[in-house]
């Protein structure tokens, strides 16, 4: 028979639902000292076995049938067997973002969902291993993911944390390759820039915004958060704000370097570095068209705040691009105003990961709803080597190539459905 034929008998037959909810239940039963509370989980059990038995004996493939309709629904069972058709293989290592991702402010209370992390312990246990991939800091990463999935996740040298959007991988249990710090690998030029925007960015900050936000404790990008809500008026207002002035701080940055480097040619520098013009305009000028044009939303922050210039970004001095091309300024609405490494980012995170980890051959689920996670999605469609989701909120990129590959699109808060299409699609594979 058809596998299609079988997955409408199971779900056209048989009572899911009620084994989903029996499922779950015993799933996320939390720990209690109680012994009426104990009998009743273990009655759940006991039904949801004997439930699970009448799949079993009425299927020639009856364990992964009973599995499956435990787990998935009738459309993340369809989902995942188009996924297997289309694909014909398992998926054999996850890449997940954490923030709006896993977990999400407006849906969640900005936990991971116990469902979500249950399901993650059943992946780690089949052997998938596990790159939690994000812009964090690793300190902050490494307490919740603790927290989440337990310190034996963690440190089973099965798991990575590419932290920083790739400016760092961390892979417990890996001696010598357990920590590293790819930012290590940039050359003195860019380094320096990054220190010195690091050293002033908020001592020099107008006091207004100096209060209202703070330095999140990056090891190498430089990240402006607001103290006020993530999404509020007031986050939004000093994100802005912080926008204009990180991209005038990290301009002033680079025309030092670049006198620096002029006066060692032996050539006249323009001026001071607060000062500096190339071809008649100031680098603080040059520097806002540069990224204007990279980013329309960053465009329309420095519109909106007064500061956008009416310059051709093709005719940015050459010097001065050639040191630019190198750094990503990125803008989060209401959340965080950065800069970072384009050399470094989450593919070249991954890739060390995977290495590290030791998938040759990946074929990873990325999930994710930044411009971030997007060139890791971008990555895995590019080399066959995975599917991509994001959630319904996703950035307007993400979210398009999200669409345009296997429309694998969930709602706030509801990671854990893709989840369980992906548990799906990896029983389906075991059949062959």
């Amino acid at each position: 028979m058809e596998r299609y034929d079988l997955v409408y008998r199971l779900y056209d037959e048989y009572d899911t639902k009620t084994l989903r909810e029996y499922q779950e239940f015993v799933d996320v039963f939390p720990a209690v000292d109680s012994r009426v509370a104990l009998e009743h989980w273990q009655e759940a059990t006991e039904e949801l076995e004997a439930r699970k038995d009448e799949i079993r004996s009425d299927f020639a493939a009856g364990e992964t049938f009973a599995e499956i309709a435990a787990r998935a629904t009738r459309d993340q069972a369809f989902t995942a067997l188009d996924l297997e058709t289309k694909y014909g293989r398992a998926v054999n290592v996850l890449v997940l973002d954490v923030d709006e991702t896993l977990r999400s402010a407006g849906g969640t209370d900005n936990e991971i969902p116990r469902e979500t992390l249950h399901l993650l312990t059943e992946f780690h246990d089949a052997g998938v291993p596990i790159v939690i991939c994000t812009g964090q800091t690793l300190e902050n990463v490494k307490g919740f993911a603790i927290q989440g999935l337990g310190s034996e996740i963690v440190h089973s040298g099965n798991l990575s944390i590419v932290y920083e959007a790739g400016t760092g991988v961390f892979t417990p249990g890996h001696g010598a390759a357990t920590k590293q710090l790819l930012y290590e690998d940039l050359d003195e030029t860019i380094r320096s820039v990054f220190d010195d925007v690091r050293s002033r960015v908020l001592p020099e900050a107008p006091e207004e915004l100096r209060r209202g936000c703070h330095l999140q404790g990056n090891e190498f990008n430089v990240t402006m958060k607001p103290n006020y809500e993530t999404g509020s008026a007031d986050a939004r207002d000093t994100i802005d704000e912080a926008l204009v002035y990180l991209i005038d701080l990290l301009a002033d940055a680079v025309g030092r370097t670049l006198e620096g480097a002029a006066t060692d040619a032996g050539i006249d520098a323009a001026g001071e570095s607060d000062g500096l013009t190339l071809d008649g305009q100031t680098v603080a000028a040059w520097t806002r068209a540069f990224y204007a044009a990279q980013d329309p939303e960053i465009r329309s922050v420095l519109e909106s705040e007064g500061a956008y210039p009416d310059l051709a970004a093709d005719a940015v001095p050459d010097s001065l691009a050639a040191v630019l091309e190198r750094i990503d300024v990125a803008y989060y609405e209401a959340d965080a105003a950065e800069i970072g490494s384009l050399e470094l980012n989450k593919v070249i995170g991954v890739e060390r990961a995977l290495d590290v980890l030791g998938v040759d051959d990946p074929f990873a689920l990325v999930m994710g709803d930044s411009k971030s996670d997007l060139r890791v999605m971008q990555w895995v469609a590019d080399t066959d080597a995975g599917i991509a989701a994001a959630p319904e909120h996703a950035s307007r990129d993400t979210l398009e190539h999200v669409l345009e590959t296997d429309e694998l699109v969930f709602d706030r808060g509801k990671s854990v459905d893709v989840l369980r299409t992906v548990y799906a699609l990896n029983r389906l594979a075991r059949l062959g």
